[in-house]
């Protein structure tokens, strides 16, 4: 086995549960650069820091400490070595209190070697929580490594954020995401067009997990992935949907396009947030008719300013 690989799950407990939760056990999927390699970097010449990562969800963040620590561990010592805690389940003071106190106040049974708390949605815990946790850290840093995942630095207090390396993960590229997808397609044997790809790619908005997730539930539905069954699947209107929505607004008076546009979203069950986050889209991507788009868009600039 790799070193920093998990063992594989098998084909039918993949099936079987969420994909992003089976692929999240092996190496960090997509993200190889920037934030990653600093990290892995400290674990090769042991001596990793506390770590503090953020960014939004889905970017790799759990994945990459995870594979990382299986680097420094091997399997007889991971479970007392390692602990693992997610802060939204307990958000107050007795999290610290409690299992954390308890294990890192205790030493190591090996020769060599630092604890590891691993806690995620860091950026959940109370003010009160957060202060407890940094005097744990000071007092246990000779037998204890810190690594706190967030999405939201601003949640964290700047006691904590000082005395942690600050990594920031940011939303993976399409360069980063399509080739662990096609890796997933591929092991599931998912049926991907093209355009479906494309979809999965946009839609995630650079989440790894919400992409996988995605997948796995169009597939279920639909078994073939395209550009239509992704939209379908998600509640996002389709590119038709806001080429008529469109057309409607240019061409029609204002009473039949309000009565058209409210008739659509009701059919199809479609969130306004969507259809003007799509509007948007459509015209910035200059996807309709090319001289009414153009007069749009220098009256939108008009209105900005």
């Amino acid at each position: 086995m790799s070193p920093g690989f998990a063992p594989r799950p098998s084909r039918e407990a993949l099936s079987a549960g969420r994909w992003p939760s089976g692929y999240e056990l092996r190496r960090p999927w997509a993200r190889t650069t920037e934030a990653a390699q600093p990290v892995q970097k400290f674990i090769r010449e042991d001596r990793l820091p506390h770590l503090l990562l953020y960014g939004p969800p889905g970017t790799g963040k759990t994945s990459t400490i995870l594979a990382c620590a299986r680097q420094l561990y091997k399997d007889r010592e991971f479970s007392s070595m390692v602990l693992e805690l997610n802060a939204s389940d307990d958000r107050g003071i007795d999290i610290v209190r409690g299992p954390i106190l308890s294990f890192a106040s205790t030493r190591t049974i090996f020769k060599k070697g630092f604890k590891l708390v691993i806690l995620d949605e860091a950026d959940a815990m109370t003010q009160d929580a957060q202060n407890a946790l940094r005097r744990v850290i000071e007092k246990f840093t000779e037998n204890t490594r810190f690594c706190l995942i967030c999405n939201y630095l601003s949640k964290i207090i700047p006691a904590l954020q000082s005395r942690c390396t600050r990594f920031r993960f940011g939303p993976l590229t399409p360069e980063l995401m399509v080739p662990r997808l096609q890796h997933v397609i591929e092991e599931e044997r998912v049926d991907v067009t093209e355009d479906g790809m494309k979809a999965l790619v946009t839609l995630s908005s650079g989440d790894m997990r919400r992409a996988l997730n995605i997948l796995q539930s169009t597939s279920m539905a639909f078994g073939k992935v395209t550009e239509e069954t992704v939209y379908t699947c998600t509640g996002h209107p389709l590119k038709s949907d806001i080429a008529n929505i469109l057309d409607w607004m240019l061409n029609q008076d204002f009473s039949t396009a309000y009565r058209k546009i409210t008739e659509l979203k009701t059919l199809k069950g479609l969130a306004l947030h969507d259809i003007l986050t799509e509007i948007h889209l459509f015209v910035h991507r200059g996807e309709g008719p090319q001289a009414r788009l153009l007069s749009v868009k220098p009256s939108l600039r008009r209105r900005r300013r």
